[in-house]
């Protein structure tokens, strides 16, 4: 990981926390949400979401919280909770760049494929007079999420795996974690699985992303809010991005995933393979 964590955060991060207790907590904290939704399955306007989603989209920060407060350390949830604002973090302000326009990239790229296959998206999109209103309730939910995975669980498992091996193993529990949303809607077999794929390489362009802007939360949150308002007012909402399974547009999601890694390299995923090395002139002859 680039850049230093904090002297306060020295003494417990990354070897001392446990990112599988996080991960068990999130699941324990969740499960009231899951039921609920069982007994009373109301909707969101918005994505057609279960509403007890809003309560369990914020079980990762929950969870973190009481570990760190655990922990002991005087200041610790505050210094902790300060991260969701760290941007001064982020060093090299071109790492902006892809945390704001990756996804909407991605989604004009989804657009032109699904317009080629003839699949039968909007001709129009009227930018929705809503939009500020949505991404500032993604942005919300997006810390309820990234304050766990980010910046809890990441670097306790960077601590012992590699940058790539640590964003699969969150990937995969973050897919699992959103498997009974996904039953509540109804999703089809397809669906489900490049659902489920999507949201491991999501967390490899985020595990990424985290990297090289120096650990930064808040890079993480910014793109986590981008990433889903793009997905809701794409044209024709959610459900013509999801058009054919999810195939174009999460397949799209799952190259840029490939590609980070081999560029960067699945070790750290923040070593670039083609950054210009300065020549090492202390064995030239004068």
């Amino acid at each position: 990981m680039t850049g230093d964590a904090g002297p306060g955060e020295r003494a417990h991060l990354p070897e001392k926390r446990s990112p599988w207790t996080f991960f068990l907590l999130v699941y324990l904290l969740s499960l009231p949400f899951w039921v609920t939704n069982l007994v009373f399955p109301l909707h969101l306007p918005v994505d057609n979401l279960p509403v007890t989603d809003i309560g369990a989209t914020f079980t990762p920060l929950l969870a973190a919280v009481i570990l760190v407060w655990h922990e002991g350390e005087p200041g610790g949830v505050r210094r902790f909770l300060a991260r969701a604002f760290d941007y001064r973090r982020i060093t090299k302000k071109t790492w902006y760049l892809p945390v704001i326009i990756l996804m909407p990239a991605l989604y004009v790229l989804t657009y032109g494929a699904m317009r080629l296959a003839g699949l039968p998206v909007p001709t129009t999109w009227d930018i929705p007079v809503f939009l500020p209103l949505v991404f500032g309730l993604f942005f919300i939910a997006a810390i309820g999420e990234e304050m766990g995975y980010s910046g809890y669980a990441t670097d306790a498992l960077q601590a012992r795996y590699p940058a790539l091996t640590a964003a699969l193993i969150m990937g995969s529990i973050h897919a699992a974690w959103h498997w009974p949303s996904m039953i509540a809607l109804g999703q089809p077999p397809g669906l489900f699985v490049m659902g489920s794929l999507l949201t491991v390489g999501f967390r490899v362009l985020t595990v990424w992303l985290y990297n090289n802007t120096g650990g930064s939360v808040f890079a993480t949150i910014l793109f986590h809010a981008v990433t889903n308002t793009g997905r809701s007012i794409f044209p024709g909402s959610r459900s013509a991005y999801e058009m054919g399974d999810g195939v174009i547009g999460y397949g799209l999601i799952l190259i840029a995933a490939v590609v980070v890694v081999f560029l960067w390299g699945g070790k750290t995923l923040a070593r670039f393979r083609y950054a210009r090395v300065k020549p090492d002139r202390s064995g030239l002859h004068g």
